[in-house]
């Protein structure tokens, strides 16, 4: 099984985003840290989990649980709906992938256990940031 762990970082709301995917199992140690443009704060959280089920699915898996600290993303996937149109097109990329493994799971967990992927997005923003 492999555990995708994914965030997303902004500086305003909307402003300078970055993502962080945190991908451990089946022997892989996988860390994507993405400056990725200005977006709101939970469309970069849904362009967090594409791009790490993206980054899953290079690695063959048959089970993948992703885990975020975003309950509007983990609700979204698990409904497979998203009323608001930007979040709908990324959900519809979001879905494709998903049927495409043979089990798929995602859980929302509290940000005391979503670290690492939290570090990777935060030090994706920062290095965007002129400095001081």
């Amino acid at each position: 099984m492999l555990e995708v762990y994914i965030d997303g970082s902004t500086t305003g709301n909307p402003g300078p985003s970055g993502i962080g995917v945190f991908i451990k199992g089946e022997g892989h140690h996988v860390k994507v840290s993405e400056f990725i443009g200005e977006y709101s704060n939970h469309t970069t959280e849904f362009i967090a989990l594409q791009r790490g089920l993206e980054e899953a699915k290079k690695l063959s898996p048959s089970l993948v649980s992703a885990r975020t600290d975003s309950q509007i993303v983990c609700a979204a996937v698990e409904k497979r709906y998203a009323k608001n149109p930007e979040f709908a097109a990324i959900l519809e990329k979001i879905l494709t992938i998903v049927d495409s493994f043979d089990l798929f799971f995602i859980k929302w967990i509290p940000d005391d256990q979503n670290k690492a992927a939290h570090a990777l997005a935060r030090e994706a923003v920062l290095k965007q940031l002129p400095k001081k």
